[in-house]
């Protein structure tokens, strides 16, 4: 079957790899990906990255009194 990938000659093959990494602790995120990259760079290998996206916040908003009744307050949680 013939290769149809882009600047693929003859017996060269290349071949693509994409990681995405996921992780609330960013110190230990950056840190397997210094790991990941310097173990390809130990075998010859082409690297481009880490690529960082941004960042996703969950907000929630909820009502303070349980009941529902009385004045209304609001507070406001956020996880990133």
């Amino acid at each position: 079957m013939a290769s149809k990938g882009k600047g693929v000659s003859g017996g060269d093959r290349v071949d693509r790899i994409r990681v995405i990494l996921t992780s609330r602790n960013v110190k230990s995120l950056e840190k397997v990906c210094r790991d990941l990259k310097n173990a390809a760079l130990d075998k010859n290998l082409s690297v481009s990255g880490p690529v960082r996206l941004p960042t996703k916040t969950l907000r929630i908003t909820t009502r303070k009194s349980p009941c529902g009744e009385g004045t209304n307050t609001w507070d406001r949680f956020e996880m990133r």
